[in-house]
């Protein structure tokens, strides 16, 4: 079987978690604040907050913003359930914006149109408290224009850069563009902990809340322990940090291989007829997954396309998914299928091969003769 994708871990990640293990001290110690170091830097953000995955990271970010019952986070409309679930989670309600078709990412034409539809009634205006953008399967948001407009309407910004560890655009890093960005250590992002995630910030005071949410409201700054909110145990442990610190070594040479495996499949795919990655200027992707499309006339047929890849054992899945059409939020808010066009494209054509860092030729070939085969 060519699989999805296989992490890349190495003897120096298993030496540091075993290293670790034999130590007997387990949890939020000196390898999380070094795992935190090592992303901050990379990133260029002076703090980061590791925590246990992804969805906590979005979670805590939005109550530390004090996003609350009855509040509107506005966000893309093409992602990971997580994404929608964590702003239900805080008892807030997501508005939902439509992609680009070419990048898969929230469309600042729609950002602007919600923003100017919300904040022209004073009731809805009011409660309107961030943006979340997602920089979906590895490449960044237009974030330039994203800004613009949450500076325009004073309006946070967070970036779920959950596949996007690496990935810059106009060499800014992904996680440096909104007041927090929260990223993924899951194994089928580019480096893994297992599971885990992190949030970058420049914002101390938001830092410190942070940490405090991420451990039952334990102030981290007082050398007295003492409680100052309510809290998560949504702490990272020192064998995810150890493996993450190895990890973050190799981070640069895992990217770089993946993005001459992607370009090896462009160049197999060419006459192959479906949509390929569209790179947007000034953006350096590190190809979390390698998504294609679909022709239009293939939309009803992509399940049986998928089953026949994998019968021939290449793991092949869809992209990710159109949130508000999922059951609870199209039955709570009554969405319709014609409420997100491009975002609903996306989602019935969209087909994730097969990538990782020591994936070879071979193999891509093979999995572009078994889509060729049916596709044709």
């Amino acid at each position: 079987m060519i699989k999805l994708t296989i992490p890349s871990i190495e003897l120096d990640d298993l030496e540091a978690v075993k290293e670790v293990l034999e130590s007997g001290s387990l949890v939020q110690g000196e390898r999380v604040a070094a795992f935190e170091k090592a992303v901050a830097d990379y990133v260029g953000t002076k703090h980061a907050v590791a925590v246990s995955n992804c969805t906590s990271a979005l979670h805590i970010s939005l109550l530390a913003l004090n996003v609350r019952p009855g509040d509107l986070v506005i966000v893309a409309a093409y992602s990971w359930l997580s994404t929608a679930n964590v702003i239900e989670l805080c008892g807030a309600q997501p508005v939902f914006v439509d992609i680009r078709s070419d990048t898969f990412n929230m469309d600042p034409n729609c950002l602007e149109a919600t923003l100017n539809r919300l904040m022209s009634i004073n009731e809805t205006g009011s409660r309107v408290k961030a943006i979340l953008p997602v920089h979906t399967f590895g490449q960044i948001a237009d974030m330039p224009e994203i800004q613009d407009l949450a500076n325009r309407y004073n309006l946070p910004v967070i970036e779920d850069a959950a596949c996007a560890l690496g990935a810059a655009l106009h060499g800014k890093q992904a996680g440096s563009w909104g007041i927090l960005g929260c990223f993924s250590f899951h194994p089928r992002k580019t480096i893994t902990t297992g599971e885990g995630g992190i949030i970058t910030t420049n914002d101390p005071q938001l830092a410190r809340k942070l940490r405090a949410l991420r451990n039952h409201g334990l102030d981290p700054d007082s050398l007295t322990p003492d409680f100052i909110m309510p809290g998560f145990n949504y702490r990272m442990t020192e064998f995810q940090a150890a493996m993450g610190i190895t990890q973050m070594s190799k981070l640069d040479r895992i990217i770089s291989n993946r993005r001459k495996l992607a370009e090896s499949y462009n160049q197999l795919l060419e006459k192959v007829n479906l949509q390929t990655p569209y790179l947007s200027s000034g953006s350096l992707p590190v190809y979390q997954s390698y998504v294609v499309l679909l022709p239009e006339n293939l939309k009803t047929k992509r399940e049986k396309i998928i089953s026949y890849l994998r019968k021939k054992r290449i793991e092949a899945t869809i992209g990710t998914w159109n949130m508000p059409m999922t059951k609870y939020f199209s039955v709570k808010y009554n969405y319709q299928l014609i409420d997100f066009p491009k975002t609903q494209k996306v989602s019935n054509l969209s087909v994730t091969l097969p990538l990782y860092e020591f994936m070879i030729r071979n193999e891509q070939q093979i999995v572009i003769e078994g889509i060729n085969n049916i596709v044709s």
